[in-house]
Parts: structure tokens; C-alpha cells; sequence
């Protein structure tokens, strides 16, 4: 049963091959028409007498024979045609065989013949072709997440102090173009520059930013009812990720984890503290921005980290060095994390 799928394969790719006709080639050919089902039929085409003799003579055994293929011991995979072109080499027809199970490959379609028990099984799976992994490709993604910072101790800020961050509301949001290089199979190294912008929504809404003589100041307001209080700083960053993706290295395409880790390097754009409140005799919402921007760090630098499966992708960066200057602020590491679009 193998030998007769092999064989079939093999016809199936002459066929392929013979499948386009061009009027400037068209002559008197010797053919040989195999038949089978109602409906099927592969055309072989000989342009040689001597070589139709000698097809038309030979047995499947001798067919395999004449080819002298090599098995892989280890694998069991048989590789009945080759093409090597200028990406490397492109197997057409794989063979692989373990026990009584054979698998054949032939383009984008698998055949799985199950010897196992008393009736032979037969599966045919569609749609195998390889993804495409280009050397050089570019794109662009989005990012969504949220922001929080680290203490000097390495804890988020309690509470108790004023500019502990509220989880919900503080958004990471970043726009990145990457130009992406490939260094082997599943491995990349891709360059990027993006816009990102922190935003740290305080805990206490009682307690505004503010700029002072010398430093940053929190003061509480006790004149109105605070409804919102936040930081926001925006940059200009560019950054690094050398990327593993095993699906890509296993033929599975987007079927396969994703890894990325890279550095880092932004300069702020600008920074400011936005405060919302209500006077305490009623009244509509009213907003105050001041600029904080004086006081925040120019540049910031740090780790970035991407995991991904399937069609979900996630991020994660690490300051290394703090949000305000220092002696101009409390010591705050931001960090962040969220979904990749």
C-alpha cells in the first residue's frame, strides 16, 4: 500500500508539472493515462520514444529503485524530490515512515496511511503549505496596557502615599513601526520607533501635582472635590527586540510561542498634571493642567518584553532609571504592561 501511494504521489507531481501547456511546445507526445474513481486521471507525457519503452516496462519497485532515494535512519523521512533555489532548498515530496504509519507530503497536502490494525487507514490533510518568513519585512503594531512604578524598595506605592497609581485608568498606550531583519529559522532581530505615553492616575483624586520652587509637590485639596488627578508624560522611543517564534522555526506558522526581549531608549516629548474637580458649592466639572515637565527625567531607558501564541501577543517594560530627576521628585520606576494589537 505505501509503495503504491509513493508512486502516486510521485504521478501527482509530473502532474502538476505538465499540468500548464504553452502552443509553442505543443507536439506529438506519447502519453500514459492513469485512471481512477470516476472522474479522476493523471497524464503522463513523454516527449521520448525510447523513454516511453522503457517507463511502460517498469514495475513500482523498479521505479523507487531507479530514483535511489536515502532514508534518514533517526527520522524515518524520505525526501523523494528536492528543488534548490536561490532561498535554499524546497522539499516537493517528503516520505516519512515509522513502523506500519507512512506520511507523504506532496506540496500542501499530507497523506497519512495508518497500517496499525487490520484495515488500512487513509487521511488526507489540506492547506500544509509553509507560511512565508521574508529575510527582510516591516510592520507596524499598537500598544494597550497599564501603567504602575516601582519604589526604591522594589514595592508599589501604598495608599498612604499621594501618588500611589489606581490600577484601572492609568493607560500605557504606544504606536511602534519596526523594520524586521531574519537572522536564521525562527530567529529575528527587529528595530523600531514608536510614540508612548505613561499616564498615572492617582489613587487619592484628593491630592493634585503640582509644580514647585524646586521639586515636584503633592498638596492636598481640601477648597474642592476632587473627581480625577493624574500624570502624563509622552516620548519618542526607539527600541530593540530580538524575537524567537517557534512556530515559524517548526513550519507551524502563527501555531507556536512567540518570545522578544529587547532594550530600550526614549526623549520626552512633554509632561504635564491634569486635575478634575467640582467646586464644593456645586457647580459643573472643571480641569487644570499644569506643566510638570520640568521636573520629569528628558530621556528614559530600560528593558522590553513580548510574549505571544496564537494570535494574541502581550508586552511588558521596565524603567531602569526613574520618572522625575533626581532630588526633583519621589524614586519611582515605571513600569508597564498590556495586550499587543
Amino acid at each position: 500500500m505505501k509503495k503504491y501511494l509513493l508512486l502516486f504521489s510521485l504521478m501527482a507531481l509530473v502532474n502538476f508539472a505538465f499540468g500548464r501547456s504553452d502552443e509553442r511546445f505543443l507536439v506529438e507526445n506519447d502519453t500514459i493515462i492513469v485512471e481512477f474513481g470516476k472522474s479522476g486521471k493523471i497524464v503522463l507525457v513523454v516527449d521520448n520514444k525510447e523513454d516511453f519503452e522503457r517507463l511502460k516496462a517498469m514495475n513500482i519497485n523498479q521505479i523507487i529503485r531507479e530514483l535511489d532515494l536515502q532514508i534518514d535512519e533517526d527520522t524515518g523521512e524520505l525526501v523523494v524530490v528536492e528543488v534548490t533555489g536561490k532561498n535554499g532548498n524546497k522539499e516537493i515530496v517528503k516520505v516519512t515512515e515509522d513502523w506500519n504509519k507512512t506520511e507523504v507530503t506532496v506540496g500542501g497536502i499530507k497523506i497519512l496511511v495508518d497500517e496499525s490494525s487490520p484495515t488500512t487507514k487513509v487521511k488526507v490533510e489540506t492547506g500544509l503549505r509553509k507560511k512565508s518568513d521574508p529575510p527582510f519585512r516591516t510592520y507596524f503594531n499598537f500598544d494597550l496596557g497599564l501603567n504602575n512604578y516601582l519604589d526604591n524598595n522594589g514595592n508599589f506605592p501604598g495608599t498612604s502615599q499621594p501618588y500611589s497609581v489606581k490600577g484601572w485608568g492609568s493607560w500605557a498606550v504606544g504606536m511602534n513601526f519596526f523594520a524586521s531583519q531574519k537572522i536564521s529559522k525562527g530567529f529575528r532581530w527587529d528595530m523600531g520607533l514608536g510614540f508612548q505615553w505613561y499616564n498615572f492616575k492617582f489613587e487619592n483624586r484628593d491630592f493634585q501635582a503640582v509644580r514647585g520652587e524646586d521639586m515636584i509637590d503633592f498638596i492636598q485639596r481640601t477648597d474642592v472635590d476632587g473627581f480625577k488627578s493624574k500624570i502624563s508624560a509622552s516620548y519618542l522611543t526607539a527600541m530593540g527586540l530580538f524575537k524567537l517564534d517557534f512556530g515559524t522555526m517548526h513550519d507551524k506558522g502563527r501555531k507556536g510561542m512567540r518570545l522578544a526581549f529587547g532594550p530600550y531608549a526614549g526623549y520626552r516629548l512633554g509632561g504635564t498634571s491634569k486635575y478634575v474637580y467640582r467646586p464644593l458649592d456645586g457647580g459643573n466639572r472643571r480641569k487644570e493642567h499644569v506643566n510638570t515637565g520640568i521636573y520629569l527625567n528628558n530621556f528614559r531607558y530600560g528593558l522590553r518584553g513580548e510574549f505571544g501564541f496564537g494570535r494574541i501577543n502581550f508586552f511588558a517594560t521596565y524603567d531602569l532609571n526613574t520618572l522625575f530627576q533626581e532630588g526633583k521628585g519621589p524614586e519611582l520606576n515605571p513600569i508597564a504592561f498590556g495586550i499587543i494589537f
